[in-house]
């Protein structure tokens, strides 16, 4: 694969199918290690699943393909939303959310 910049959209099918596979890898390796909460990744990373599901929406409707959030939400989740939060998602403690909103400040 060339280096590419993330703006740039002429890959070639190859390099297509490359990132596809990355990123069911990416989503299986988040599935199996559903004890990583969304809030440490958004406070690490910067993202966590539910941006996954935004970005799967908008990314649809740029090539006008219209996804609703829930169905992304499943596709990422592998469930229904609502279920993987019951099952899950486990609330944030003080630390996790004083983190969070010291990095809604910057």
């Amino acid at each position: 694969m060339t280096n590419k910049s993330t703006s740039q959209t002429n890959y070639t099918a190859q390099e297509i199918e490359i990132q596809a596979a990355v990123f069911r890898r990416l989503l299986a390796h988040l599935d199996e290690h559903k004890e990583v909460q969304n809030i440490d990744l958004m406070i690490t990373a910067g993202f966590c699943r539910n941006c996954f599901s935004k970005w799967t929406v908008s990314e649809a409707e740029k090539l006008g393909v219209k996804i609703d959030i829930d169905s992304a939400r499943e596709q990422i989740y592998g469930m229904p939303y609502s279920q993987w939060k019951t099952n899950h998602q486990l609330p944030a403690t003080d630390e996790q959310m004083a983190a969070f909103n010291s990095l809604q400040k910057k």
